[in-house]
């Protein structure tokens, strides 16, 4: 029998009647990397709490190391050496990478006094386990994405961590960032830690697994050892159905004028003399490491930065771009990066959501806003863009984020835009809520409308895109066809100094 940490059977779990999970059963075991795959609402997280004894079981046992508990609590968890990283850390950003490696162990031993020197000790033993380098006097709200990932697993290794359980823990990495955490992903598994690892992006799920677990509609409905799975077989175990997606294939008409010309635009320490095209129906990927300008070209084509020098063209006419309503009234939209904070009001319903950029058209009498017209807008969107939920005055908070991603869309479709610039367009979203907005971004593209889409995922753009434009250092050092390369020689270049 192997070394097993975890051994869950039948775990049957509810919510006010409706099942989460149903009948699971998996063991996990030490020293191995296990990655953990399913579509969102599948039960991923329901299954993590019940590990971590946040959530009480409904039936079913759960053995760890050997020990069945009737009742799991997270002391319990924590002291079994099982750790769990969630997306956003559990860190507190106003203390330094010291202060927040100890403060565990300064609670647990009761010290009513800080032992500064034990503190850094502390700290200072914790980075040497996972073998990387870090300023132990920063503040975790200067470091980067990808140090504060470093950093709550150094963390985990002061608990004792027998098991250390990622939640997409790659999702707003760049690429040498993810190389950086593979590596110590695997230092620490040849010192018997076990991972579990939750992730949608299945080319990292092959990568770095050892053995896979599928789960759909709250049941584990595939394992097996990662060799023994490729994407095809993952996205038909996920969804229950196969997903073919298909290149895009683009042939430009020369004869219409460009939808978007750039030339030499300058942004002082962000852009330098970047230049490039763009035809309707056009579908354009930018890429680069973090740092690299990708996002400070959206804003400034989107007037959230000050534009020094350069040229911008809409239809061969020269415009001036020096802030968000002079980039809207030259019909460009933005659809940012992070929907939660910047493209969406989450306590509003979906439907004002979806009306908000296009309320001032949907007055009717004595100025005030038309409730009919309102919702045939509405309707039509939710529709259009298979937006899944019973009721479009459901708070926006309540879908999933592929949904609410489709609900940002919408509010800028609404408007009816030339130019699309989509950054990071299916970050955090499952595989079958990726491939519907790909297929949105090709429909949008067939119908002429031009779209920019930034993105380090690297299938994404070799998917969608009929060009890739590779940035580094504030500049375009690259055009790339996608039927010209594949997926190793773009990450290849992507981190190439």
């Amino acid at each position: 029998m192997a070394d097993e940490i975890i051994r869950l059977t039948g775990i049957h779990k509810s919510f006010a009647g409706v099942r989460a999970l149903q009948d699971v059963s998996l063991t996990l075991e030490r020293g191995k990397i296990h990655c953990l795959v399913g579509e969102n609402g599948c039960g991923k997280s329901t299954l993590i709490k019940i590990i971590a004894g946040v959530y009480q079981r409904d039936s079913g046992s759960v053995q760890i190391n050997g020990k069945e508990y009737e009742q799991l609590h997270p002391i319990d968890s924590i002291r079994e050496g099982i750790q769990v990283i969630y997306q956003d850390f559990s860190l507190f950003p106003n203390l330094t990478v010291a202060e927040n490696i100890a403060l565990n162990e300064q609670l647990a031993e009761g010290r009513r006094f800080v032992n500064w020197k034990h503190v850094r000790h502390v700290a200072e033993d914790a980075i040497a386990q996972i073998e990387v380098q870090m300023p132990l006097d920063a503040r975790v709200e200067d470091m980067s994405v990808a140090n504060k990932q470093l950093i709550a697993i150094a963390k985990a290794m002061r608990q004792n961590a027998q098991l250390i359980i990622m939640d997409e823990p790659t999702s707003a990495l760049t690429e040498r960032e993810i190389r950086v955490l593979f590596t110590v992903i695997h230092k620490l598994q040849q010192r018997g830690i076990a991972f579990l690892f939750v992730s949608h992006k299945l080319n990292e799920v092959l990568e770095i697994s050892e053995a896979i677990i599928v789960m759909r509609n709250g049941r584990v409905v595939s394992t097996g050892l990662a060799n023994e799975y490729n994407t095809t077989r993952l996205v038909y175990e996920m969804t229950g159905q196969s997903i073919a997606e298909k290149s895009y294939e683009f042939t430009p008409d020369l004869s219409q004028p460009a939808l978007l010309r750039v030339e030499n635009l300058t942004v002082p320490g962000a852009l330098y003399n970047v230049s490039f095209e763009m035809r309707r129906g056009e579908i354009v990927g930018v890429t680069g490491l973090l740092g690299s300008g990708r996002t400070e070209l959206a804003l400034a084509l989107f007037g959230m930065l000050p534009i020094t020098a350069g040229q911008i063209e809409i239809d061969e006419t020269p415009v001036k771009i020096r802030s968000v309503q002079d980039a809207i009234a030259h019909g460009i939209g933005y659809v940012p990066e992070d929907r939660l904070t910047e493209g969406l009001f989450l306590e509003q319903s979906i439907g004002r959501n979806v009306v908000v950029r296009t309320i001032d058209k949907l007055r009717g009498a004595f100025g005030l806003t038309d409730p009919a017209r309102v919702k045939q807008q509405v309707d039509e969107w939710v529709t259009s863009l298979r937006i899944k939920t019973s009721d479009p005055d459901l708070p926006v908070k309540t879908l999933s984020g592929g949904n609410q991603q489709r609900v940002v869309v919408a509010k800028w479709l609404a408007s009816n835009p030339r130019l699309m610039i989509l950054n990071g367009p299916t970050m955090g979203v499952d595989i079958g809520s990726k491939n519907e907005i790909h297929e949105l971004i090709k429909r949008l593209a067939g119908e002429g409308m031009g779209l920019l889409v930034i993105s380090d995922d690297i299938p994404e753009l070799l998917q969608t895109c009929n060009r890739i434009l590779l940035m580094r250092n504030g500049s375009i050092v690259q055009e790339i066809l996608p039927g010209e390369t594949n997926e190793n020689e773009l990450a290849a270049k992507l981190i190439e100094d």
